[in-house]
């Protein structure tokens, strides 16, 4: 059995509200594109060529806070979960479970939402972006969102990138080229927010979040080396903050905060690459991931290359399986005998 944690579907219903409320014209022509997406039965179809794979559902960009503002948000989000929940209750052999997604520009309303999703829906964890709306996660408004799935509900956190093309690459131009936002701006996203939370102490304050990061932990694991030798002379290069005494306080060093963290297998089907992640994060941090359907073939190329990639590396057989399903099933707290 393979899980399939982090894919993507858009529910019809939202796919309209985001046509509706979305000022961005690349993110609608491209979702609206990927039939995969929000044809669920297609999809289905689609996945009856590994009837070993079950995918646990996310929900695509764009996320509710980017989508509508405080007031709209809650009521994008609720639809999300709803009409995810209800294509896990259809097709419960291809999808045991999804991931609930939250108005995180409202945050009394986000843990409103998760309780919600999470007690009545049956969701077996929440994302996030790797910001809110350019907001970093270690704010102290977001904190009740860690505390409340960590110590309330036992359950993950998956943090997705997201980084604008409105976010140029140049002071003097008015926005990035050639999409290089998200091939390049999305890793970067990811290591910043995990840089963010390692170094406020959300882990600290919280020693069971659990927090998987898309795309195997972005820059992390390929620049391991130079995040372990550079962050431990913290506070060498800066003279107007008092990093020197930030590292001190730390009870690990930095490098090993990092290690804290879950990586997936999205990585475009490099086994290198995943070699790396898997080298960093070790075995038991590692999952199957698709990230279908956002792929040249609109949907199975990554779900074919993942498993792929994981096979080149001649893995043994116990590990191979903490991987596809053994890790996922004890972060989701899902019964191996249901699936």
């Amino acid at each position: 059995m393979k899980i399939d944690i982090f894919n993507h579907v858009m529910p019809v219903r939202y796919l309209e509200m985001m046509k509706a409320h979305s000022r961005d014209q690349g993110i609608i022509k491209r979702m609206t594109s990927l039939r995969m997406l929000w044809d669920i039965e297609a999809r289905v179809g689609m996945l009856d060529q590994w009837p070993e794979v079950r995918q646990v559902l996310t929900l695509s960009l764009p996320s509710p806070e980017l989508l509508g503002g405080p007031e709209l948000s809650p009521e994008l989000a609720r639809i999300a979960n709803d009409d995810m929940a209800a294509m896990c209750a259809r097709w419960p052999r291809k999808f045991p479970a999804f991931i609930a997604s939250l108005p995180m520009n409202n945050v009394p309303a986000a843990l409103e939402e998760m309780d919600r999703a999470i007690g009545k829906l049956g969701a077996r964890g929440v994302q996030i972006l790797t910001s809110v709306n350019g907001r970093p996660l270690d704010e102290p408004e977001f904190y009740p969102v860690f505390e409340r799935v960590t110590k309330h509900h036992g359950l993950p956190i998956f943090m997705h990138p997201a980084r604008p093309a409105t976010r140029a690459d140049y002071v003097n131009e008015q926005k990035s080229k050639y999409e290089i936002w998200q091939v390049l701006g999305w890793p970067f996203e990811s290591s910043v927010a995990m840089a963010r939370i390692v170094f406020s102490g959300l882990l600290d304050r919280l020693p069971g979040m659990r927090v998987i990061t898309h795309h195997c932990g972005g820059m992390i694991p390929y620049f391991a080396g130079r995040a372990e030798t550079l962050w431990a002379q913290l506070g060498s290069r800066t003279a107007d903050e008092n990093y020197e005494e930030l590292l001190k306080r730390m009870a690990r060093k930095p490098i090993e905060y990092f290690r804290m963290f879950y990586g997936d297998t999205v990585l475009g089907g490099s086994a290198s690459a995943l070699r790396c992640g898997l080298d960093f994060f070790g075995p038991d941090r590692i999952v199957f991931a698709s990230d279908c359907p956002f792929d040249p073939e609109g949907g199975p190329m990554y779900i074919r290359e993942g498993i792929r990639s994981i096979e080149k590396l001649k893995l043994s057989t116990a590990v191979k399986r903490k991987i596809y399903s053994g890790n996922a099933l004890k972060l989701l707290r899902l019964p191996r005998q249901s699936l």
